[in-house]
């Protein structure tokens, strides 16, 4: 999918761009297949704000996917290639032989009127799902299961994916995007190839206005706040932050403090950490 720019008539659209679109053949989604997204702005079930900088935005309708490709055997068919506006992949309409519709995240190189088919032992072909012991080690592969049957998990944004490094005993060895290498079972699924829109890393915003489009408000920097307000506020004019290193709005710091557990129940599958 291609990206494309404005001509430089406003501050705003100078560096903007946008895709192209040109892999999407569909405008309208499925109407079974989609239902209403209520807003919650950012608030629990308390009315309390517990995510900043969230609310407006445009109205959209979710998509249900099938991160679970648990049909097995049943070829489908790729009917279109469609945007979905709660993710950054696109997303594939197919339509099986017994007269089924669901939506999959939409592969890289996936095309209206391919097949694809889930289950062991079937091809090692583009949007194929199975289970990692039915794949060659060194196949590349997104939507993978953590938990066999509870539906991809890892690896599900534009473009990312992950390689399938060695099979041992009861679990496989992948290397995730961020450079992790992880056991996960090997009875789990993921589907073969990169996820799609691989261009998506590439567009600029390019102006607030389309972030609020997003429903993504504006973010006020703590040093221009009051000392009860944040860690950096106060001080006369401009201040540094007054503290040894930035800080969140909560104390904690802001930059390379890692927030993991240590006692965390899935360190043991983690072979080595993220690179970045």
């Amino acid at each position: 999918m291609g990206i494309r720019g404005f001509k430089p008539t406003s501050p705003a659209v100078r560096h903007m761009t946008v895709s192209t679109f040109e892999d999407i053949t569909k405008k309208q989604p499925e109407k079974n297949l989609v239902v209403t997204l209520k807003k919650n702005s950012g608030r629990n079930n308390q009315g309390k704000i517990t995510v900043r900088h969230r609310g407006g935005g445009y109205k959209i309708k979710y998509r249900i996917i099938d991160f679970k490709r648990n049909k097995d055997n049943v070829p489908a068919k790729v009917a279109a290639i469609e945007y979905d506006p709660n993710r950054s992949a696109n997303i594939a309409l197919l339509h099986y032989a017994d007269g089924e519709k669901s939506y999959i995240l939409a592969p890289h190189k996936l095309k209206v009127g391919d097949t694809v088919i889930a289950g062991a032992g079937n091809d090692i072909k583009i949007g194929n799902a199975m289970p990692l012991e039915s794949m060659p080690t060194g196949t590349v592969v997104h939507n993978i299961e953590l938990k066999a049957g509870k539906g991809g998990q890892l690896v599900r944004s534009a473009g990312n994916s992950a390689q399938l490094m060695a099979k041992e005993g009861e679990f496989a060895l992948l290397r995730l995007p961020s450079g992790e290498m992880r056991y996960v079972r090997k009875e789990c699924r993921a589907t073969i190839g990169q996820v799609g829109n691989i261009d998506h890393e590439n567009i600029t915003v390019g102006k607030a206005g389309r972030k609020r489009h997003m429903g993504i408000r504006p973010t006020v920097r703590g040093s221009v706040m009051n000392p009860n307000d944040h860690p950096h506020g106060g001080g006369e004019g401009r201040a540094p932050v007054g503290r040894p290193s930035p800080m969140t709005p909560w104390g904690k710091p802001a930059l390379g403090y890692k927030t993991r557990k240590k006692n965390k129940h899935s360190n043991k599958y983690i072979v080595s950490g993220r690179k970045k």
